[in-house]
């Protein structure tokens, strides 16, 4: 995940150039006869270290492409080098959490953002991970603060708002999941997990009206979203009396594979 899941970002990081790692240290007007002997096997030997001793920036951006190519063991494997040089390495410590994340050891990532956390406290992305993690374990109320943490850092970050109101959400807290969603779609009115989210949280908070508004609006924005077709039907249905309508979304919800909206169908459009 060089990237980034909702279940858990890394930010792909820009490396400065290297600098110059050998300039001889023999003088021009040495004779001609030796210095070029010992300049090859001064170079071949400085060659040899530099293999055998790779920098931390080095190891770092091996580690790296190894994530963006989800060789996943292997990048640790360069991170753990890296932190052997530096243990404080704060963003090799989050980048190692990460990789470990997406091999699912979600109970090994944990204390690893917890040391990129201590090494680093301001940063937003170590938080916003171990919070990911947190939610992987379904412990949403440790997840919640590590979100508010994240957030409180870079308010910026709309990964942050879907996740925290996803918490919020399996917390059955409607009311500030709904805020989060809400101020999501403002700068990105076009997510649909968003607008499904949404319409799940004011379904909770027993308004069928604006529930039923944001799942239209997740179906429109994805045609293939089986359970916001079914949420629809049943809504319909049972808040509304709208039998018609809402069999043809509970037969649509089917289509796509939400077997939830079988019985419904059974029982209450094909009689």
């Amino acid at each position: 995940m060089s990237e980034d899941t909702h279940g858990g970002q890394f930010m792909p990081l820009k490396l400065a150039k290297m600098p110059t790692v050998f300039s001889s240290p023999f003088s021009l007007s040495l004779p001609k006869i030796y210095p070029v002997n010992k300049l090859w096997i001064l170079g071949l030997l400085c060659v040899s270290l530099f293999a055998c001793s790779p920098s931390e920036e080095e190891l770092l951006k091996a580690g790296i492409e190894k994530m963006d190519a989800q060789a996943w063991p292997e990048a640790v494997t360069y991170f753990d080098q890296l932190l052997e040089k530096n243990p404080a390495n704060a963003t090799a410590l989050n980048a190692k959490g990460v990789a470990l994340f997406q091999q699912g050891k979600i109970e090994e990532a944990i204390p690893v953002f917890d040391q990129a956390i201590t090494a680093d406290s301001t940063n937003y992305k170590p938080w916003f991970n171990r919070g990911n993690a947190k939610m992987e374990l379904k412990n949403y109320k440790e997840a919640l603060a590590d979100f508010n943490l994240a957030s409180a850092l870079d308010p910026t970050q709309l990964d942050i708002l879907f996740n925290r109101g996803t918490a919020l959400l399996n917390m059955e807290q409607y009311e500030d999941a709904l805020l989060d969603f809400q101020t999501l779609l403002q700068s990105d009115p076009n997510n649909a997990e968003a607008h499904f989210r949404k319409g799940k949280a004011e379904l909770g908070m027993s308004d069928p009206i604006h529930g039923m508004e944001s799942l239209t609006n997740t179906v429109n924005l994805d045609p293939k979203n089986a359970e916001a077709y079914y949420l629809l039907g049943v809504t319909r249905m049972s808040a509304l009396g709208q039998k018609n309508e809402g069999c043809a979304d509970l037969k649509m919800a089917l289509s796509l594979g939400y077997s939830e909206a079988e019985t419904w169908i059974k029982d209450f459009c094909e009689k």
